[in-house]
């Protein structure tokens, strides 16, 4: 019985601060100022103080009970990947546009577009069967080079070189991989609606042959890098692109015809892209215009480069 009751009390005790903490919470601290004849007296609310806390300035108003705290400003990258994605749609239309209205473009596609019509006749038919008696990547072969030619591998590894270079603030690459990524997107939609319009059958059986996406994936960005960094960096890529394309017709995934038409296609968007966007560099500087402040007119090149 002894016990109930101190266990009584305290809970007593323990609802009764609530109840006192809740009124002071919600009671007006007021100040009393007397007037001239010093008989009246007036309540103004408490002006609110300053708090500082955690490096961070809070304005309280006691009065009201309620904080104020300045708006958190938006991180760097962040800012820097929707400026960019503004300005994405118009630009992929512009490059879009560019790389299929060239003369010299024109004529590339028509030719491997008429040379797919010609192989589909006998040659496709002839290629194949000598891929089906002479098959040649098995297991891991197979399976690494279906990978590393993937759009979805192109896509993953561009997205961590643009993401890397917003991060470490560097220009240089950040621009570079956005033109891969618009390379790669005009790509695929191209190969997407081509297959779809054609929509003939593969030598496995399957649909959507022609062209072959990996074939054209590979390619552009095998061309992009040739633009960007010369032979030492593309002539490698387009030995792994064409290994690829190897693969496509090995494993009876595509015809040859659909591995010449995504070749072709690959290597005229990543050229045309990158060419379009890619800095004139002599020996690793940067090619600006220089015109000197002198009394005589003159203009001329200046070479710059960051060490």
């Amino acid at each position: 019985m002894r016990k109930f009751c101190r266990n009584g009390l305290w809970l007593r005790l323990f609802c009764s601060s609530f109840v006192f903490a809740a009124g002071c919470a919600n009671t007006k601290p007021t100040i009393s100022i007397k007037g001239p004849d010093r008989s009246e007296e007036q309540e103004t609310p408490a002006p609110s103080k300053v708090e500082e806390s955690d490096g961070r300035r809070e304005t309280i108003d006691e009065g009201r009970g309620t904080t104020e705290s300045p708006k958190k400003s938006e991180p760097l990258w962040l800012k820097t990947v929707k400026q960019d994605l503004a300005k994405w749609p118009d630009r992929l239309w512009d490059d879009t546009k560019t790389t299929f209205t060239r003369p010299d473009n024109i004529t590339a596609m028509l030719l491997a577009g008429g040379a797919s019509i010609a192989m589909h006749q006998d040659a496709d038919e002839e290629i194949a069967d000598y891929f089906d008696e002479y098959h040649k990547l098995h297991n891991w072969k197979d399976e690494s080079l279906n990978v590393i030619g993937s759009p979805t591998t192109h896509f993953a590894a561009n997205s961590v070189w643009y993401f890397l270079s917003v991060q470490n603030q560097d220009n240089l690459n950040k621009e570079r991989a956005w033109t891969m990524g618009t390379a790669l997107t005009i790509t695929v939609l191209t190969t997407a609606a081509l297959k779809t319009a054609r929509n003939n059958e593969r030598p496995n059986g399957k649909d959507r042959a022609w062209p072959s996406g990996h074939t054209s994936s590979s390619f552009t960005v095998a061309a992009v890098l040739d633009e960007f960094y010369g032979p030492k960096v593309g002539i490698p890529a387009y030995a792994v692109a064409s290994l690829g394309a190897y693969r496509m017709m090995d494993t009876g995934d595509h015809w040859g015809s659909d591995v010449v038409f995504g070749a072709t296609l690959g290597w005229v968007v990543g050229h045309t892209v990158a060419g379009k966007h890619k800095k004139l560099e002599i020996a690793g500087f940067k090619v600006v215009p220089y015109m000197p402040i002198t009394e005589e007119s003159a203009i001329g090149i200046g070479l710059v480069k960051k060490f």
